[in-house]
């Protein structure tokens, strides 16, 4: 009896096919099942290799994948709330319905992400290896990668199910289909990510290797996953807090530049230098040109009328804008200028996002653009280092970080910007001056509703959110936010398999 397996939403589901021959085949001949698959080397390549490629989706990590961050927070949302705008539409209006077939999506591709995982690191015995240290690679990339993806789980719904094994038949699917604490899912992610720094893998990939894991982004990721441990959990904040410091300042140390004012902004997003740009670490490979597998983000995001982008002709408003963001820049700052624009077109009169370029001709009219999707960079990891020192009370050492991000962008240090009445105003204190930094340094990235939820509790954010003028915000309504839009609803279908051990999130 042969068994074929189907990716499901938490692990794997089996289905048999019959043992009676049929003058029909009821099979497909040229399936291959999982058992029979992993026999050499290259097997396993061609299946890590699947396993990043899932991070491309719009529904996992990839560069249209803002709906579940960035409209969420106060940087982006949508002007239209009709038509195939609805469900969208929830996220950034704190309107969200477990039903939201866009969050489910969302889930089931996150778990299907961790099944590709899984199933290489379930079957990777199998095969015989000539370098020890290949496999041992092979293994470190598999579960940095279902780090990653854990790592989006909990911080968007709290506690979730936590599968680390392929699963094979329904009965063992229904076992592990259950919510457990988010210190578990936590402690599995840090153990996934040093498990990879005891590989082989370099601390920086080669030209070849851009888009893999390298020990810097292990590094990096353990930070922020320590960071935000300490952040939101009760327990142990101040050793989160030291381990935090331990893993950003061994990926600081491992850069390649010596300060961050080496690498204009700009650089950082050229598509022609996005193999030699060193503030990158880890990105989400696009290919230039090519109708599957180039980027669409630039030609996406640019507005009727205009052509900073892409070279593909617009006829919206592309990238949606707060007004919010926009009055949080200060004066001067370059990021601005090269991260927004307003267009002044007879039909469209907005700001749209100019941040992500590629209108040269190897992108086409159709807009086939080669950017690469930045997960994490030396920004990042700085500013990091700016909030965990702030937390830790070492003040002075903060500001030298976080004054290292600003003078890249040409602004003034923050013991002089303390000195300016509308600075001192908008940001009072040092978090809240960090937060702005994070901002307008990694606007449209998909960090900001992370950075918020990481630096208010729920009752906190509220405060906050509701605090922005209705005016500056679209047409979402601020008036919807409660706490309960700390988390995600729970999607309907996922409770319906056990009410009880599914329970959905409070407020929904």
């Amino acid at each position: 009896m042969k068994k074929y397996i189907v990716m499901a939403a938490i692990g794997t589901t089996v289905c048999l096919s019959a043992c009676k021959k049929e003058f029909l085949q009821q099979n497909n001949p040229n399936a291959v099942t999982i058992e029979n698959y992993f026999k050499t080397e290259n097997d396993v390549l061609l299946a890590v290799n699947g396993a990043y490629q899932a991070l491309r989706s719009s529904n996992t990590l990839g560069e249209n994948s803002g709906l579940f961050t960035d409209e969420r927070s106060d940087d982006t949302g949508r002007n239209d709330n009709q038509s195939n705008a609805g469900e969208p539409f929830q996220f950034n209006d704190f309107s969200l319905l477990p039903s939201n077939s866009y969050l489910k999506s969302h889930w089931l591709a996150l778990y299907n992400s961790i099944t590709r995982s899984n199933v290489i690191l379930s079957n990777i015995d199998k095969v015989a290896f000539a370098n020890p240290a290949t496999k041992t690679n092979y293994i470190a990339e598999a579960k940095f990668l279902r780090a990653l993806m854990y790592f989006q789980l909990v911080r968007k719904w709290g506690p979730v199910p936590l599968v680390t094994r392929q699963l094979v038949t329904t009965d063992e699917v229904t076992a592990a289909t259950f919510r457990v604490p988010e210190v578990d899912v936590y402690n599995q992610i840090v153990a996934d990510l040093k498990d990879g720094l005891n590989s082989s893998l370099p601390n920086f990939q080669p030209t070849a290797g851009i888009g893999r894991v390298s020990k810097a982004a292990l590094n990096a990721y353990l930070g922020k996953v320590y960071l935000t441990m300490a952040a939101t959990l009760p327990n142990n904040k101040a050793e989160n807090l030291s381990n935090a410091n331990t893993y950003l300042l061994a990926a600081y140390n491992m850069k390649a530049f010596g300060n961050l004012a080496e690498i204009p902004y700009a650089d950082v997003f050229d598509v022609a230098k996005k193999t030699t740009c060193k503030e990158l670490i880890f990105q989400i490979s696009y290919k230039q040109g090519d109708v599957n597998y180039s980027s669409s983000i630039a030609a996406n995001n640019q507005a009727k009328g205009e052509t900073i982008n892409s070279l593909k002709v617009a006829t919206g408003i592309g990238g949606n804008v707060t007004l919010d963001l926009i009055n949080e820049y200060e004066a001067a700052d370059s990021r601005k200028d090269f991260s927004v624009k307003y267009a002044n077109d007879p039909i469209v009169k907005d700001w749209f996002i100019t941040k992500f370029r590629d209108a040269s001709t190897g992108a086409t009219l159709n807009g086939y653009g080669g950017n690469d999707w930045i997960l994490m960079r030396y920004a990042d990891v700085i500013l990091m280092l700016a909030e965990v020192n702030m937390l830790q009370g070492n003040d002075a050492l903060a500001i030298q970080y976080l004054d290292m991000v600003r003078t890249r962008a040409g602004m003034p240090g923050y013991a002089v910007s303390r000195t300016n009445a509308a600075y001192a105003a908008a940001f009072p204190t040092l978090k809240l001056a960090i937060l702005h930094e994070r901002r307008v340094e990694f606007a449209f990235e998909h960090q900001r509703w992370f950075d918020l939820i990481r630096n208010f509790t729920a009752t906190e954010l509220v405060t906050y959110l509701k605090a922005k003028p209705q005016s500056a915000f679209g047409i979402a309504k601020l008036a919807n936010v409660t706490t309960k839009d700390r988390y995600f609803p729970i999607p309907f279908d996922e409770v319906k398999l056990d009410p009880v051990r599914m329970y959905q999130n409070p407020g929904y």
